[in-house]
């Protein structure tokens, strides 16, 4: 996960890097530094705008006494477009614009979704097998029993403190 990481922070901007580079050379670096400013102000404004009806449909959602799930991912991938948008560079401008475009995002929200389900059967597989004696794993299924009322015993107890003359 730390190289992961690393990478993450060195390779992309580097490749962010070579890229204005290479853009810089064929038009000029003043061309370059306007297209830097230009998308971080508008994209920080689509960001902004984006965020605001999500945020909206939030609200309503909870109003309304439905979960906002799909809708907080919406929030949060603008959000996430926003932070790419005002970092300089040409890659993260274009992930950051594509996340601000609606069906981008419900293609995401798939995959993410099934990502994230595979995820939770993979650690629900692996806490329902366990190692026998002979090294090979076995699996379980876990069963659980409800108890009706009328046999719950609700108790409560003092502990008397021993005195010394006993």
């Amino acid at each position: 996960m730390l190289l992961r990481l690393f990478l993450l922070f060195t390779i992309i901007p580097l490749a962010e890097l070579w890229l204005l580079l290479w853009f810089s050379s064929l038009t000029s670096p003043t061309v370059t530094f306007g297209l830097v400013v230009v998308t971080g102000i508008l994209g920080a404004w689509l960001a902004r705008k984006q965020g605001s009806q999500a945020w909206k449909k939030i609200q309503q959602h909870m109003v309304q006494g439905q979960p906002p799930t799909g809708v907080l991912l919406d929030g949060l991938m603008i959000l996430i477009a926003g932070a790419f948008l005002i970092t300089p560079g040409i890659m993260t401008d274009m992930v950051g614009f594509a996340l601000l475009i609606p069906m981008v995002r419900e293609v995401l929200k798939l995959r993410v979704g099934e990502w994230l389900k595979q995820r939770a059967m993979m650690q629900f597989q692996s806490h329902t097998s366990f190692r026998s004696s002979d090294g090979t794993y076995q699996e379980f299924q876990q069963t659980t029993t409800s108890t009706p009322e009328e046999e719950i015993i609700d108790v409560e107890f003092v502990r008397k403190e021993s005195s010394e003359t006993d």
